[in-house]
């Protein structure tokens, strides 16, 4: 039995993240991709457009001083959708995160349309993602 070439896509992109290749990152992408971010925090919003998107994952990168990371558990996928149970984990100033994520996204011909992202403890990823910047 083979994977699906949706799911293989998603993780090449989670791969390409991984690595900071952002230009493999945004093959992965539509054009009209829409990123859902939850929460109340530095990072909440809808980034529309490719473009959007690859400025949050700047700024996500820029709060967490580049520490962001994505552990992926498992993940499936098919013709139309797919979800990633990952563990995330970053650092800002003095203080660290690490909690269980899942990420939901669908696919169409082989690119990510939309994406949500749903923490464990949203309460506990809001204080961390607080802005301002937290202190130490």
């Amino acid at each position: 039995m083979t994977d699906h070439p949706n799911l293989e896509r998603a993780l090449v992109g989670y791969e390409a993240f991984a690595r900071g290749d952002l230009p493999a990152v945004s093959d992965l992408l539509s054009d009209s991709i829409v990123w859902h971010s939850g929460g109340s925090n530095v990072l909440t919003g809808d980034y529309v457009g490719k473009e959007a998107v690859l400025g949050f994952f700047g700024l996500l990168m820029q709060e967490s001083g580049g520490s962001f990371r994505n552990d992926v558990h498992d993940m499936l996928a098919n013709d139309e959708h797919g979800v990633a149970l990952v563990t995330v984990s970053a650092t800002r100033g003095d203080e660290s995160f690490e909690g269980k994520v899942i990420h939901v996204f669908h696919m169409s011909d082989g690119k990510m349309t939309e994406f949500w992202s749903y923490p464990e403890d949203q309460n506990r990823f809001d204080e961390f993602w607080a802005d301002p910047y937290p202190s130490s």
